[in-house]
């Protein structure tokens, strides 16, 4: 009894160190965004500000100096489009493969996720003289579809795991009963594969909203240019923007992806796990 409360305490403590890792960061770019360039070069990193509505004033001057109001917008309509497309696409190509007999299935299923096999950075110059070849440099349809097609892959990889453990007599019965491959995946295998749907929305929002590379290539517009683009004006070697304004903006920019993960958290771990009921 005593060694295992010795070992209950030391999990605690592991715990409560991670916490600590996890919340001293926050806790530094919440109080940098509340002072003034003065104060934060006087005061020590985690001394509490003299006026805590200077926040309101810091990511005011952070929007003026960056754009990160165009930057969001687009970021929005990027993340939220292309995520919903990824994960539908994936989502029939799955069904299609795992649960429809079709010819060579793990071979479609290869050439699809072989889009994650190279490194992203291999696609930078094909891609951008694509797009300038056939007018899609700059624009958001282009920026919509290229995000939308590199989600495609890892959310293929979660549903064809998740769709494989399924169960097929209910497949079976819904053929039986006379629905079509379509109405059979629109009616019954979507609204059981909600907890991987969720969860890539989730993974996949979040990586469009924090990319910035592909952004800084494929676009040079601030009204098309992602957020992550925006917010690094404020900082690096022709930056404008002070410590409180850069840690101002980071928050702000931060704040969607925050508010969808604790939306759907419930969901985000359920995801992961494969449906093996059919085993």
């Amino acid at each position: 009894m005593r060694k295992r409360s010795h070992d209950r305490y030391l999990v605690l403590g592991l715990l409560c160190l991670f916490a600590m890792a996890w919340v001293l960061p926050l806790a530094m770019v919440v109080l940098s965004s509340m002072k003034t360039p003065i104060e934060q070069s006087q005061s020590g990193i985690l001394a509490l500000p003299e006026n805590a509505a200077m926040i309101l004033d810091n990511i005011t001057s952070a929007s003026e100096l960056s754009g990160i109001g165009n930057g969001i917008l687009s970021s929005l309509i990027y993340a939220f489009v292309g995520s919903l497309t990824a994960v539908i696409v994936a989502s029939s190509a799955s069904y299609s493969i795992a649960m429809l007999k079709i010819r060579f299935p793990f071979f479609w299923f290869l050439i699809i996720y072989s889009g994650t096999v190279f490194p992203f950075q291999m696609y930078l110059m094909p891609l951008f003289g694509m797009y300038q070849t056939v007018g899609l440099y700059d624009t958001r349809i282009g920026m919509l579809l290229f995000y939308s097609a590199i989600a495609v892959p890892f959310c293929l990889f979660v549903f064809r795991n998740y769709f494989i453990g399924m169960q097929q007599e209910v497949i079976e019965a819904a053929s039986l009963d006379g629905a079509s491959s379509f109405q059979t995946y629109l009616r019954i295998v979507l609204p059981m594969a909600k907890p991987p749907a969720l969860f890539l929305f989730v993974t996949q929002f979040s990586w469009i909203w924090n990319d910035f590379l592909f952004g800084q290539v494929l676009a040079k517009s601030d009204s098309v240019r992602p957020v992550m683009t925006s917010l690094a004006k404020l900082s690096g070697t022709y930056g404008t923007g002070t410590i409180p304004q850069q840690m101002a903006g980071a928050l702000t920019v931060s704040i969607p992806t925050l508010i969808l993960f604790f939306a759907l958290q419930r969901h985000f771990m359920q995801g992961l796990i494969l449906n093996t009921a059919g085993e």
